[in-house]
This record gives C-alpha cells, sequence and structure tokens, in this order.
C-alpha cells in the first residue's frame, strides 16, 4: 500500500470520525418530580394531595385506575445509530378503593422490566372471497346516474 492511499484512508477516517462526533444528542422525556417532593407522599395520603405534591402523573394504568405512573427517560442518540437508553426512572403509587396511598414503588434501568413486544398477528375471521365472487361480486351495482338530484357525474 503506497503512502498516498494511506494518507487518503487516514484521512477519510478522521473525517468521517470528526464529522459523527458531533452528531452525538441525549435526550429526556417524560415528568418525574424532584425527591423532596416523592419523599413527602406518605401512605394515607389521597389523590388530591398526591396531585398537588406531584402534579398529574405520566400514566395512569387502564385496567386499575389506582395506579398512578409517573416516569422519565434518557436516550442517546449517534447520527443514524439506533437510539439507547442511557437512564429510566419510574414511579409507581398504589391506592385503595378509598383513594388513600397504599404503596410508593421506585425503579429505575437496572431493577425494572423489558416488556418485549409480540407481533403474532391474531387471524380474522370471516368469508374469504373467492375468484369469481371477487371478479363479479360488484356486477349491477354500478350506476352512472346515481350523483345526486340535479347533479352530474363527473
Amino acid at each position: 500500500m503506497s503512502i498516498n492511499k494511506f494518507s487518503l484512508v487516514l484521512g477519510a477516517a478522521l473525517f468521517l470520525t470528526t464529522a459523527c462526533s458531533s452528531d452525538t444528542f441525549i435526550s429526556h422525556n417524560g415528568n418525574m418530580p424532584s425527591d423532596e417532593r416523592i419523599s413527602a407522599v406518605r401512605p394515607g395520603a389521597t389523590q388530591n394531595e398526591v396531585l398537588s405534591l406531584l402534579g398529574a402523573p405520566s400514566s395512569v394504568v387502564s385496567l386499575d385506575k389506582n395506579t398512578w405512573i409517573y416516569m422519565s427517560y434518557d436516550v442517546k442518540k449517534v447520527a443514524f445509530f439506533k437510539p439507547e437508553e442511557v437512564n429510566r426512572d419510574v414511579l409507581k403509587i398504589t391506592f385503595n378503593d378509598q383513594g388513600k396511598v397504599i404503596s410508593v414503588n421506585r425503579l429505575d434501568k437496572e431493577n425494572g422490566e423489558e416488556v418485549v413486544i409480540c407481533e403474532d398477528k391474531t387471524e380474522t375471521l370471516g368469508q374469504e372471497p373467492g375468484l369469481l365472487q371477487k371478479t363479479f361480486g360488484t356486477l349491477g351495482t354500478y350506476s352512472p346516474f346515481m350523483s345526486g338530484p340535479g347533479g352530474s357525474n363527473l
């Protein structure tokens, strides 16, 4: 390998390294209250007290309206590579049927669970039209003059 080819490859590698290094972004998403506010939430507090201390939750569990979730996470994006989650903070507050706090749990990326998305498809049951039905099924339904009273079909 000649000196010219080596210097060209080295120059291209340095250019790509410096060009991509400035494309690193860390974005913060979510609504996590401060530690002081979270520590003020005690068992027995009402939903209104929690709402005034922490603000609106990020999510309310749809199947259990007595569970509120506050969460935030940081995502690192580098140029065209897949984004990577750097940090995750989840606060789960559970209420009893009277609307009083019974538990406050805090999770982070290390002690949380990864949820795997199932990409299976559910088969829909019904009649699958055959070739004849696809071909002749609309026979007799075309009406060129049915655009409305006094209107044209153009």
